[in-house]
C-alpha cells in the first residue's frame, strides 16, 4: 500500500442489493482509485458480497441475523481483528449497532452512515450507538441530519450521496431504446426508477398519470417503471383498474439506466419519504428533468424551477399538473434538464463524496485511540 494509505473495514447487513449498496461501492472505487484498501464485511450469499468478489474486493462473510443476534457481535469483532483495518465504516442500521459493539470491543474507531429520513429516538440505545459507539455519524443530506440532532445526536456530519457521472454514458441511442420498448419517437415518455415499496409512492404516480390522461387512456403518454419489489403485483392490478395498464410498462429490474434514461423525457420520483434520492440524481447527469416530492433530501437535491418541479407527497392532482406542464412545455424540459449536471457540481459528485469521507476517516482516526469496551 501507498504510504498514508488507509485500510476500511465496512459494514452492510444487508443481503439485498439497493440503493444504499451502490453509494458503499461508489465509495469504495473511489477510494481503492486513491490508494486505499476496503474489505467488505457482510452477511453469507449477500448480494453486496458477490458483487466485491466480482470488483475483487476483499471480503469477509459474517451473518449478521438480527438486532439481538449477540454472536454476531463476537463473529465481527474477530473478522475486524484477522481483517487488520484503521477503522471502520458502518453502512446500515443493524451493521451499526452489531458492528459498532464489535468494533469497541477490538479498540477500533468506527463512523456510521445514516441514508433514512426517519425519526430516530432519543433512547439509552441511540445514546450508546452515536455517544459511544460511533465517533461520528454521517449523515446524507441536511434532511435526514436534522432528524440526527432531534434524536439527541451531537456528533453529525453532512456528506451528500453522489453519482458517477461517466458511468451512466448510454451505449446506445435514444431511437434504438424506445424501439426496443415499443414506442414512438414524438411520444412522451415518464420515467420512475424505484423499488416497488410503499415509501417510494409509485401508486401516486399511477395516480397522477390516470389524471393526465383523463382517466381513459394515456393518449401517447406512456409510463416506464423500472425497479422491482413486493409491491408490484398489486402496483400492476391498480394500473389495470385506472384503465393505464397498456401505456403502463414494469420493466422490472434494470442494469441499463442510462439508457433509460436517454429514451424518457420526464423522470419521476414520488416518494413518501427519502433520505436524499440518488435516482432523482442520475436523472439530473443525464440532462433529464425531474418531478419529485417535496421531501426528506429529496427536496434539497432538486431544485425547485431550476431542475425540476417538486410537489406535495401523496397528492397525484399536484404530480399530474407537473406532469401536464413539461408535457405542454418542451423549452422548459430543456432548460431544466440543461441545468442537471451543474447541480452536481454543487456537492453530488462521487468525487466530491469519496474526498469528504477520507478526510473525515484521518480527523477521526487523528483523535484518541478508541479502547475497548468495559
Amino acid at each position: 500500500m501507498p504510504a498514508g494509505a488507509l485500510s476500511i473495514a465496512h459494514v452492510d447487513a444487508e443481503t439485498g442489493f439497493s440503493g444504499g449498496e451502490v453509494q458503499v461501492f461508489l465509495l469504495m472505487e473511489g477510494l481503492r482509485a486513491r490508494g486505499h484498501r476496503n474489505v467488505l464485511v457482510a452477511p453469507p450469499g449477500s448480494e453486496a458480497l458477490r458483487e466485491a468478489a466480482r470488483r475483487a474486493f476483499e471480503t469477509c462473510a459474517v451473518p449478521m441475523r438480527g438486532a439481538l443476534d449477540v454472536p454476531a457481535v463476537l463473529r465481527l469483532r474477530r473478522a475486524l481483528e484477522r481483517a487488520r483495518v484503521d477503522l471502520v465504516h458502518l453502512h446500515t442500521g443493524r451493521a451499526t449497532w452489531l458492528g459498532g459493539l464489535a468494533a469497541r470491543w477490538a479498540g477500533l474507531a468506527a463512523i456510521t452512515t445514516r441514508r433514512q429520513d426517519r425519526a430516530l429516538a432519543p433512547s439509552a440505545r441511540t445514546r450508546l450507538v452515536y455517544g459511544r459507539l460511533v465517533r461520528r455519524a454521517v449523515a446524507i443530506s441536511p434532511a435526514v441530519a436534522r432528524r440526527l440532532a432531534e434524536g439527541g445526536v451531537e456528533r453529525v456530519v453532512t456528506i451528500p450521496s453522489a453519482v458517477d457521472a461517466t458511468h451512466l454514458r448510454p451505449r446506445r441511442t435514444r431511437a434504438d431504446v424506445r424501439a426496443e420498448l415499443g414506442l414512438g419517437a414524438e411520444e412522451f415518455v415518464v420515467l420512475t426508477l424505484a423499488a416497488l415499496v410503499v415509501r417510494k409512492g409509485v401508486d401516486v404516480l399511477l395516480e397522477a398519470c390516470a389524471r393526465l390522461a383523463g382517466g381513459v387512456t394515456l393518449r401517447g403518454v406512456t409510463l416506464l417503471v423500472a425497479g422491482d419489489g413486493p409491491e408490484r403485483a398489486r402496483l400492476a392490478a391498480r394500473a389495470h383498474e385506472l384503465g393505464i395498464a397498456p401505456a403502463t410498462h414494469f420493466l422490472g429490474t434494470r442494469a441499463d439506466k442510462a439508457e433509460l434514461l436517454e429514451a424518457c423525457d420526464v423522470f419521476a420520483l414520488a416518494s413518501r419519504s427519502e433520505g436524499l434520492g440518488v435516482a432523482a440524481l442520475e436523472a439530473m447527469a443525464c440532462r433529464r428533468p425531474v418531478v419529485a416530492t417535496r421531501v426528506g433530501g429529496l427536496a434539497e437535491a432538486v431544485v425547485d424551477g431550476r431542475t425540476g418541479l417538486l410537489v406535495a407527497p401523496g397528492d397525484p392532482a399536484a404530480l399530474a399538473a407537473a406532469l401536464r406542464t413539461l408535457r405542454d412545455d418542451p423549452e422548459l424540459r430543456a432548460r431544466l434538464g440543461a441545468a442537471g449536471p451543474r447541480r452536481l457540481e454543487e456537492g453530488f459528485a462521487a468525487e466530491q463524496m469519496v474526498r469528504a469521507y477520507e478526510a473525515l476517516y484521518r480527523e477521526v482516526l487523528a483523535e484518541a485511540p478508541a479502547g475497548a469496551v468495559a
